[in-house]
């Protein structure tokens, strides 16, 4: 099952923030190639996994992916540019 992190959480709220005041829009998890994940905008679609953080939905996981992720972590990792979201394999 896939694992989100509170620091990944609140990440993923400024994120998205940042993006967007659309309450119907979430960031949503997609596979760019094979073992790597990039986020886009969305809205929730049947079947989704839906992560929330104080009332937003802030990650949106189609069913279409979620067997790829369901052993994997997100969680925050600091970096000289700044806190980055990171995808751990457990």
């Amino acid at each position: 099952m896939l694992t989100v992190t509170e620091n990944a959480k609140e990440e993923l709220k400024r994120t998205l923030l940042a993006h967007t005041d659309d309450p119907e829009k979430a960031l949503r998890l997609k596979l760019k190639k094979p073992g790597q994940f990039g986020l886009v905008l969305g809205r929730e679609a049947e079947g989704d996994c839906v992560i929330e953080q104080e009332g937003f939905k802030v990650l949106l996981v189609g069913s279409d992916i979620a067997e790829l992720v369901k052993d994997v972590t997100i969680d925050v990792r600091d970096t000289p540019d700044g806190p980055k979201l990171s995808v751990l394999r457990e």
